[in-house]
């Protein structure tokens, strides 16, 4: 089964490079503006605090500065793509 989808991806992607490039140049809204929300204000949990129990294969971006540490789940950026913080004092910007 997975040969069978490999080959069907394969085939879609050389399909979509045929397209002429007045057809590439048209945008595709899928999404309406600001329709998924970014995490302005973070709030963190200590890990030995923590109540929500991860996944030790669980993907995590992290930062890591002279006085703070912060982990940002993968999977919550999955649902919100950017989480907008400050970290040490100066503001960053995590998108996934």
């Amino acid at each position: 089964m997975r040969m069978k989808m490999s080959a069907l991806f394969v085939i879609a992607v050389a399909g979509a490079s045929l397209m002429t490039a007045q057809e590439s140049d048209r945008i595709e809204v899928v999404l309406p503006r600001d329709a998924i929300p970014a995490i302005d204000k973070p709030v963190f949990e200590p890990a030995a605090s923590a109540d929500r129990v991860m996944d030790d294969n669980e993907l995590m971006i992290g930062l890591v500065g002279a006085r703070e540490q912060r982990a940002y789940s993968t999977w919550q950026l999955d649902r919100h793509e950017i989480v907008n913080d400050v970290f040490e004092g100066r503001p960053v910007a995590v998108t996934w």
